[in-house]
């Protein structure tokens, strides 16, 4: 059973910072339910407000719904109450309402529903689609707006409006005016989350539009190098902030920059860089070359 109610994760992911753990798996790109526990154990130890369970960095899109389950299984064994595990809800309609229910089932606090697979769909379907996810389940819904699923604030408006249990709003797209039409007409109805890849970059500028949290890879190998950025964001130390952009986060982009689906690759190359048990990733992304995987290494080595 899940520890938050609807009403209270908003408010609970708002208040620190997010990350996503990636998935581990074993020789023959299995789920490695230990390593992921030992995982998930290490990054509890810390101040994170919320785990997003099997999402973008966890390879969700690569694993099945039976697996999906086992992730987040693990994940709510293994914080036991400690932190909130949201839950992905992906894929068609029909597949997202069955994983919600599931996530329910496994006692997740929450559900993060990302976009539809591949098909473009109208204002009118998102709508729909949010409406029947959310009837499917009481845990609160956190919507992802990116690609396919990217919504203006007159869409979101009519999601919550249908749907009570919407209690977030995830940025995927990092359209300034869009974000603040949806702020200005939402107010504090919904939580507002920056979900743009290494959402660091963002974070600074995102907390002037309302944006409170925002979920870090990053935070995967270097939990509390993530940690200080982040309060220096909700301090608006600027001096700091921009001291970690030049020093580590932008050298860091230039790697994961170099070819599609990096943004995934890199991190579990920096769960070796730091000595942390990791895993490859799963087909169709790729893993950083052996030079790209040292150059990484000396760069964490300037923040450890």
């Amino acid at each position: 059973m899940s520890q938050l109610s609807a009403e209270e994760l908003g408010p609970a992911l708002g208040r620190g910072l997010l990350s996503f753990p990636v998935t581990h798996f074993d020789a023959e790109l299995n789920f490695d339910e230990r390593a992921y526990r030992d995982h998930i154990g290490w990054l509890s130890r810390y101040e994170v407000a919320g785990l997003f369970a099997a999402g973008g960095t966890g390879e969700g899109f690569a694993l099945t719904s039976a697996e999906i389950d086992r992730v987040v299984r693990a994940a709510v064994a293994e914080t036991a109450g400690r932190v909130p595990v949201i839950a992905p809800a992906t894929a068609s309609t029909r597949v997202a309402v069955e994983q919600a229910r599931a996530a329910e089932a496994a006692g997740a606090d929450g559900i993060l529903l990302l976009p539809p697979y591949l098909v473009e769909a109208s204002p009118d379907g998102l709508v729909e689609h949010v409406a029947q996810v959310c009837a499917a389940t009481s845990l609160g819904v956190i919507f992802y707006s990116r690609a396919n699923a990217a919504c203006d604030d007159v869409t979101v408006a009519e999601m919550a409006e249908r749907s009570p249990n919407l209690i977030g709003f995830k940025d995927g797209v990092g359209n300034i005016e869009s974000m603040t039409r949806i702020y200005a007409r939402m107010g504090d109805r919904l939580t507002y989350i920056g979900g743009l890849p290494t959402a660091e970059t963002f974070a600074l500028p995102y907390t002037e539009m309302g944006v409170t949290t925002y979920s870090s890879a990053i935070f995967n190998f270097a939990p509390e190098f993530a940690l200080d950025f982040y309060r220096a964001v909700r301090a608006r130390d600027r001096a700091t902030v921009y001291t970690h952009l030049r020093d580590f986060v932008i050298p860091y982009l230039d790697i994961r920059d170099r070819r599609p689906g990096y943004a995934v690759s890199i991190i579990k190359a920096g769960l070796t860089a730091v000595g942390r048990p990791s895993s490859r990733v799963r087909p169709p992304l790729t893993d950083l070359t052996e030079a790209e995987l040292a150059e990484l290494t000396t760069l964490v080595k300037t923040i450890a």
